[in-house]
Parts: C-alpha cells; structure tokens; sequence
C-alpha cells in the first residue's frame, strides 16, 4: 500500500472511474433497464430505469451524468500531464501547441463518428460529444496553462463564465419572438437560437443541439473544475485522507450549489446550463473522492479490473462501435445460448453478451498495451 502522505505513481482511480462511467453507455445502462423490466412493480427498479436514459429537457438523472463526468476526469488529468512536460523542459509554445493538437483531433475524430468520410456535407452534424470534450479541455487547458501560477484568477473564471452564461440564457430574448416566450425553452432560448441560425441542418435536432456553440461556455467550467481538482490531489501539503475528505465536502457543497440553483436557472443537460454544472460537479467530485479513497489511498484494487481495462481505452470503446459490428459478433457466437433461454430472460443475457464482447475486444488491447491516445 501506499504511503498515506504520498500520491501513487499513478492514479488508478481516475481509470476505473473512467471505466465505471463509460461501462453504462458500453451496455451497462441497457443493462439495468432490462433487469428493471423484470420488476414492473418495483418502484425502486422502475427509478433506476427512468435514471438509465436521459430527461427530455429540464431535470438530472443518472444517464446525464455520464458526459459531463468524462469530461471532468480529463480535467482531472491535465495538471499531471502539464507537469510532467515543464518537467521535460518543454516550451510553453510546445505545450499550447500539444493542447490545442488534442483539442482539434478530438473535432476530428467526432466528426469521423457523424459520418465525415460518407461526403454527405450539407447534413453532417458538425458538433458532437468529442467535439465538445475536444474544445471544453482545449479552452480549459489554455486558461489553466496561461494563469498557471495565479490560483484565484483560475477560480475565479468558473463564476465568471457560469454567471454571464445564467444572465444571457434567462435574460437575452430571441429575435422576432414575443416577450412572454421563455427564455430557458427550446424555442426561446438564445443558445438554441444560435445553434439554429449557425448550424441550421447540421444540427442534432432541428431545433437546437445538446453539444452546441454557446454551451461549450460552461462546459469549459466542467473541464477547469476537473483541472482545479487535480492540482488539489497533486498538492503534497496535505495528507491523502484529507485530500479524500476535503474533496467529498467540496463535493457536497458543489451538489448543494446545484440544487439551490436550479430554483432559479433549472438543470438542463442540453442547455448544459450553469446549474447543470455545479451538480455534475458535485457528482463528480464525490465519485472521483470515493475511488481514490478506495483504490489510491487504501490501495484496494483487486476489484477495480473490469472498469480499468475499459477505461485505459475509453476512447476507443466510444469509436469502436461505430465501425466494427460488435452486435452481429455476440450474435453470430452466443445465438445458440441465447436460444435455450426463457424469453423474459433474453435481454438480460443478449446485453450481457455484448457487453462480455466488447470488453474482451479491450481487455486484448490491454494486454497487447495498445491504447489509442489522442
């Protein structure tokens, strides 16, 4: 075990919560809503199938955390990863250009994943998940980076951008609509407007798109509050326990922030709206406090296999999918079991199944130490 005044030399915590969160849209949350089909009177099974898929506009379930946590635990990553090129002696020019690299391959790879390579132009959707995860960290990383030895102006952008973002979706009207229109809906926020007018058919939807232009904004304040994070835990002041207590409050005054904010300025994932921000943040905190309690600090590790294998390769599982058919794979192998089943039981063991097969596809990248780094 590691001593309790030192970090590990790496933090496999940050893996396995990767993995945990990439393993509900690798099946798992599939998963889950299958058993709960098995307890239709179940009121405890019936919440968790409602928390397995995304509210369709105000509110917080589980499923929407999954984003903004991935991009939270690449927050998390930077300040080691920035200081291990000063370390090296590396320009400051050489670490803009390297952030900036990351942030546009990961344009790339999603507009890869919309279809980019079919030259369908006049309808490929330009924004996507990695887009946004691409841009949110690329800003992110410039503004860490460029107040790196400036620890209050780094904190103090997060309100700052979360405010103004408040001030503009509830208080900035759409063009051409009525006053009495809501500023906070599909149709009367501005976001969503700009989203329309500038992207058009390259939309998600054709009224707005969850990853859009405006949004990004606080989704920033996502990927530096990961930043933030992460220097915390390399800071050698304090304790390892103590780093674990302090960000589990953190965690729960973050939650607590969100929820007094919604009152005002609801929850909106697809808003990604400054409230949605402080309770993810809040999520995230107390699950990233909780694994590195448990696997770097206490060093209990046998457990976290599964969703380490998965997360060391997150970017991959996410593309995979896309282009290799891991459907008709666990279909053309498993089609026999699967036909000695009762039915009722089918969907638990077909999501289980390809589940099985995509994490054996990873777990031969891991032990072939094949990781697709961007």
């Amino acid at each position: 075990m590691k001593s309790n005044t030192q970090l590990p030399d790496r933090l496999e915590s940050l893996d396995a919560l990767r993995g945990f969160d990439m393993f509900f849209i690798t099946g798992g949350a599939s998963l889950l809503a299958s058993i709960a089909g098995l307890f239709p009177d179940s009121a405890f099974w019936q919440i968790v199938s409602r928390h397995m898929q995304h509210v369709p506009w105000d509110g917080l379930v589980h499923h929407d955390t999954i984003f903004p946590l991935f991009l939270f635990i690449a927050g998390i990553s930077f300040p080691f990863s920035l200081a291990k090129q000063q370390e090296q002696g590396r320009s400051k020019a050489s670490i803009y250009l390297k952030i900036v690299r990351r942030g546009m391959m990961l344009v790339l790879l999603g507009l890869v994943c919309n279809g980019l390579l079919s030259f369908e132009f006049a309808t490929l959707r330009f924004p996507s998940v990695l887009a946004r995860i691409g841009l949110a960290w690329m800003f992110a990383a410039i503004i860490y980076t460029s107040l790196c030895d400036r620890l209050r102006l780094k904190v103090a952008a997060i309100p700052l951008i979360l405010v103004s973002y408040w001030l503009v979706s509830a208080y900035v009207h759409v063009p051409g609509l009525p006053s009495d229109i809501d500023p906070l809906s599909r149709e009367g926020n501005i976001a969503c407007y700009i989203d329309r007018t500038l992207l058009g058919a390259h939309c998600y939807r054709p009224d707005y798109d969850p990853e859009g232009i405006l949004s990004t904004l606080p989704a920033i304040c996502t990927a530096l509050l990961g930043m933030l994070t992460g220097a915390f835990v390399k800071s050698a002041a304090l304790t390892a326990n103590r780093k674990a207590l302090y960000l589990l409050s953190a965690g729960v005054a973050m939650s607590l922030l969100g929820w007094a904010w919604n009152f005002v300025y609801p929850i909106n994932k697809a808003l990604w709206s400054s409230s949605f921000v402080c309770a993810v943040a809040g999520y995230s905190l107390i699950m990233f406090a909780l694994f590195y309690y448990i696997i770097d600090v206490r060093g209990c590790r046998r457990w976290d296999f599964y969703f380490k294998v998965i997360g060391m390769n997150s970017i991959t599982i996410f593309m995979a999918p896309r282009f290799i058919d891991f459907r008709f794979m666990h279909h053309r192998l498993l089609d026999g079991f699967y036909s000695m089943l009762p039915e009722h039981l089918l969907p638990i063991f077909t999501d289980l199944g390809y589940m099985a097969v995509l994490w054996l596809f990873l777990y031969f990248l891991y032990r072939q130490r094949i990781f697709l780094r961007v």
